[in-house]
């Protein structure tokens, strides 16, 4: 009488090869934690401990202990003004940033990509140069005999030569400089993927420019409207060299109060505090623009569901 041979166990090759793969995703994760420890050290060492100090230092009292004194001086008298200074400053500068990046990221956009890439990087060049030789070189334009006002009075335009330095206006162009190329790059990007036939299809029903503009391409153009002007926003905050050398007494903005504190006042405590404040406005900014997005989103789902 023949004997069957048992048939081949088909689920053994499976099972040793669920069993090598978890050993290699386990070995994947193991080798990608050691390489994340010197980033983590790194951060903990040069971010978290530094933050943590001025932290610290900004609830330590003259004679010891925990104190919020110095942030309640930080939210009145001339504080409180150049707090305020600094918020209005870089929303202007933001809102006037968001104005021309807005023209002229979306004239590049419709060039051949040939001509838009040497258009981007006359745009992004002067971003590689200083920031003081850039701030300089502003004063020198709008100095009270600088180029423009020589040549406004060339022109017997009424009223040349005007005030463009150490006032609010001059603060607001030197750092509008600074930040368009940042506002130009995250507009052009969002503009690059925005379909053109939306644009003519809206055309071919009907639509006028100023509906297509207002809404097809405004919409969809939104996201890096609100990226791009939180991002002014956050970055004029901390700001320092331009507004210390275009502006006035009037325009003292939060970063010269800190160093007018720590190098002249010794004052480490209320710089401390000065700074964990920009740094609550910074995330504030960023919690915005999350919310913003969340709500964006949520949006244009109701709307593709509808």
């Amino acid at each position: 009488m023949a004997v069957l041979a048992p048939a081949p166990d088909s689920a053994a090759p499976v099972t040793r090869g669920k069993r090598l793969s978890r050993a290699w995703s386990d070995r994947r994760t193991r080798f990608g934690l050691l390489n994340a420890v010197p980033v983590v050290v790194y951060l903990l060492i040069l971010f978290v401990y530094p933050i943590f100090s001025t932290l610290l230092l900004s609830l330590k009292g003259e004679h010891g202990g925990f104190t919020l004194h110095w942030y309640a001086d930080a939210f009145r008298g001339a504080n409180l003004d150049i707090l305020l200074t600094t918020l209005r400053i870089s929303a202007e500068t933001s809102l006037l940033s968001l104005a021309i990046g807005l023209v002229l990221a979306a004239a590049v956009s419709r060039l051949k990509p040939l001509w838009a890439g040497l258009v981007m990087v006359v745009v992004v060049l002067p971003h590689f140069i200083s920031a003081l030789v850039r701030t300089y070189g502003w004063i020198i334009l709008l100095g009270e005999y600088g180029v423009i006002n020589t040549v406004l009075k060339d022109l017997h335009v009424p009223g040349a030569p005007f005030d463009l330095l150490y006032n609010e206006l001059g603060v607001v162009i030197g750092t509008t400089s600074v930040m368009l190329p940042y506002t130009v790059l995250v507009l052009y990007a969002v503009m690059q993927g925005i379909d053109r036939r939306l644009m003519a299809a809206a055309a071919g029903m009907g639509a006028g420019r100023i509906t297509i503009f207002r809404r097809v391409y405004l919409p969809l153009v939104a996201p890096g409207l609100v990226n791009a002007g939180i991002l002014c926003f956050i970055l004029c905050l901390g700001y320092y060299i331009t507004p210390a050398l275009m502006g006035g007494p009037k325009q003292t903005m939060v970063a010269s109060l800190i160093d007018n504190q720590v190098m002249q006042q010794g004052e480490w405590n209320g710089a401390s505090a000065l700074g964990i404040i920009l740094l609550l406005l910074t995330f504030a900014g960023l919690g915005l623009l999350r919310l913003l997005k969340t709500a964006g989103e949520a949006y244009r789902n109701r709307g593709t569901a509808s």
